[in-house]
This record gives C-alpha cells, structure tokens and sequence, in this order.
C-alpha cells in the first residue's frame, strides 16, 4: 500500500458548493501527472479520509453527477 504526500496538494472546492461548504466534495489535479491518481475530499471535513480515483472514474462520477 501506497501513501501519499498531500501536503502540497491544491484542493479545489466544487462548483455546486456553497460558501459553507454544502454536500460537496473538494478535489485535485495536483497528483495527476505523477500518481495518475485524482485526490477526493468531503469539503466539510478537509482533514478527513481522502479517497483517490482514476481519471477514468473521476470523469464517470462526473457524468453522474450532472446528470
């Protein structure tokens, strides 16, 4: 099992996220390019579990979402 630095991570909140954080998630492009991996995060409890995922499903959960 891997572990990752996050700690130069740039989180970016949701656009559906209201100012107090709302029912979103935060995530990063910042681990991309090296891990191919896409950080995730509950914006309301930013030093809380992280849950990385593939662009691949990041680009499916996406999708979902919108819908």
């Amino acid at each position: 099992m891997n572990t990752l630095d996050l700690s130069n991570t740039l989180w970016e909140k949701s656009s559906y996220s209201d100012q107090q954080g709302g029912e979103c998630v935060e995530f990063s492009r910042t681990l991309l390019s090296p891990a191919g991996v896409i950080p995730v995060r509950d914006s309301k409890n930013p030093t809380g579990p992280v849950l990385t995922v593939t662009p691949s499903a990041w680009a499916d959960f996406i999708t979902y979402a919108a819908r």
